[in-house]
């Protein structure tokens, strides 16, 4: 079977990325981790800001599972995005549920629904850029690997030898995809989800860059980093819905 050139680079970087990730020393999750700025707790919910401030993912997954529901898209169009909506939906459940009471046991139900939001949407763009087939076909096992990493994770630090390379690369990769699959299929169509494609990206480094700065944050402001953070990681998703109604729902204009 001959290998069109641009598939063959793709694949051989995707693996490259897989390589690397692994030569590197194993990563345990720090304890450190599940200590936030903001503990303060209100009408009874531990963690509240925290909690509550996974809200919007729930609004953002099912008011984008309503749309991908209504549009006219092809179903194998319309699956790829369910599951992509289905992941924000839950990445809102299961986060509101790690931070009411965060260890690394409550931790897999936060990060399994991300892996799916990362996978789904790595699927997406390939049936946009490279082939409907493709991304259809490589759904499933995408987002099998990203639950994997999680059940992988969680696994090693119950042998205390905590692992988190897997996890690491289905975070991160697709936004190097995300650029890859731009360079190397870019086509006039896709000029209309550039804007979206690019906020997807900005607003997930804004949210990367809140968790990281939690207490310097709270202390400034009295809200925590990590608060904000879910603020603006459900900023990103809400443009997964842009682009999605860009594409296939005929007669809506997105701001």
């Amino acid at each position: 079977m001959r290998i069109h050139p641009k598939a063959g680079l793709l694949i051989a970087i995707t693996l490259l990325t897989l390589i690397v990730t692994f030569l590197l020393h194993p990563v345990a999750q720090s304890l450190t981790f599940h200590h936030f700025a903001d503990t303060r707790s209100l009408w009874g919910i531990q963690n509240f800001g925290n909690v509550v401030s996974n809200l919007p993912f729930l609004v953002i997954g099912a008011y984008g599972i309503l749309v991908v529901s209504r549009a006219t898209a092809p179903m194998a169009i319309r699956y790829n995005y369910l599951f992509l909506f289905l992941g924000v939906l839950t990445t809102g459940l299961g986060s509101a549920y790690y931070h009411w009471h965060p260890d690394n046991d409550t931790l897999v139900w936060d990060r399994i629904p991300m892996t799916i939001v990362f996978m789904s949407f790595l699927a997406a763009l390939l049936t946009e850029l490279v082939s409907r087939k493709l991304g259809v076909w490589l759904l499933l096992p995408l987002v099998a690997v990203g639950v994997g990493s999680v059940i992988y994770w969680h696994h090693t630090e119950t042998l205390g030898r905590g692992d988190l390379r897997l996890y690491g690369w289905v975070q991160y990769y697709p936004m190097l995809a995300t650029l890859m699959l731009l360079g190397l299929y870019y086509k006039p169509a896709v000029k209309a989800i550039l804007p979206s494609l690019i906020w997807i990206v900005v607003w997930y480094v804004i949210a990367k860059v809140f968790e990281q700065l939690d207490f310097q944050i709270y202390q400034a402001i009295g809200v925590s980093g990590h608060s904000l953070k879910h603020l603006a990681a459900a900023v990103s998703t809400w443009y997964f819905v842009v682009l999605f109604r860009k594409l296939y729902v005929q007669g809506t204009k997105s701001h």
